[in-house]
């Protein structure tokens, strides 16, 4: 999955430092980030270095480590007109682009600093008084000078549930989302429940089934949505009969073993639990 990068390091503590001139530089504007041209025309993702954008006025925020490499997210100066501004040897691709690209560990850095990008941009003002929020200089939080207030980067709990009836995977394919392969059963934990709880909800929400047996396989950040994935697998319980919530999902259909079609892209929890079904190890 994306976020095994062995032999490569992921350390996320927060260290009040600024970049040396080997540090990897992250900008991002909306859902695209910026990427070498060289590398990118030869399906490779590298980010520029510090020492490569010198000159085009930013201000620095550091992100995390891998291995003995330092991320840092590149802020333009609120008085630069940074769309607009020419460089050489960059370009802005869409966050999109980097499913399937590689090295692994640097996709993996885009994807999380698009996170914490996010969390930053969305969280300006305070949400109990309204003042504005103050980077704190020791952690990685956003605190209100005014009323005291802390806010740390929102993860959101939720859960993918591979549905079996004995040979079968009940695969289903999103509503209005660009994302058109098959995938599994998922959905958000909601206040008051346990992610048991959250499976046999959202089965019955999105599909109208019954499960039973319900057993955890693995978890997952998935820097895209905030989430951190649950993935469980559940027997179903009495009709097999599908009725689709259509506003989540275009389809819902029983696949075999034989059937399925799906191969291991190295990616998404989702792929790694239908791929395990397909070969017999679940």
């Amino acid at each position: 999955m994306i976020q095994e990068i062995r032999p490569y390091r992921f350390d996320n503590s927060y260290i009040p430092k600024q970049p040396d001139k080997d540090s990897v530089i992250l900008l991002f504007q909306e859902d695209k980030v910026l990427v070498c041209s060289d590398n990118w025309n030869r399906g490779e993702v590298c980010y520029p270095l510090a020492s490569e954008l010198e000159g085009v006025g930013l201000q620095y925020r550091y992100l995390f480590s891998i291995s003995e490499t330092d991320y840092f997210q590149g802020i333009p100066f609120e008085h630069q007109n940074f769309k607009n501004r020419e460089m050489q040897g960059v370009e802005f691709i869409n966050m999109g682009k980097l499913r399937g690209a590689g090295p692994k560990h640097q996709v993996f850095a885009g994807n999380t600093g698009h996170q914490l990008f996010r969390w930053y941009r969305d969280n300006r003002f305070c949400g109990r008084c309204g003042n504005r929020l103050e980077h704190d200089h020791d952690s990685r939080l956003l605190k209100c000078g005014t009323c005291g207030n802390e806010i740390y980067p929102r993860i959101s709990p939720g859960i993918i549930v591979g549905v079996t009836d004995g040979n079968k995977l009940l695969l289903t394919k999103y509503a209005g989302r660009p994302y058109k392969k098959y995938a599994l059963v998922a959905g958000f934990n909601e206040i008051g429940e346990s992610l048991e709880e959250t499976v046999k909800r959202e089965v019955m929400e999105e599909v109208g089934l019954r499960v039973k047996n319900i057993r955890y396989y693995k978890s997952q950040p998935w820097a895209n949505s905030g989430t951190l994935l649950c993935g469980y697998f559940a027997d179903l319980e009495g009709s097999a009969d599908i009725t689709l919530e259509e506003e989540e999902l275009a389809e819902a259909v029983w696949f075999s073993r034989e059937e399925i079609q799906a191969e291991n892209e190295d990616y998404s929890l989702t792929n790694e639990m239908i791929v395990k079904f397909k070969e017999g190890k679940i």
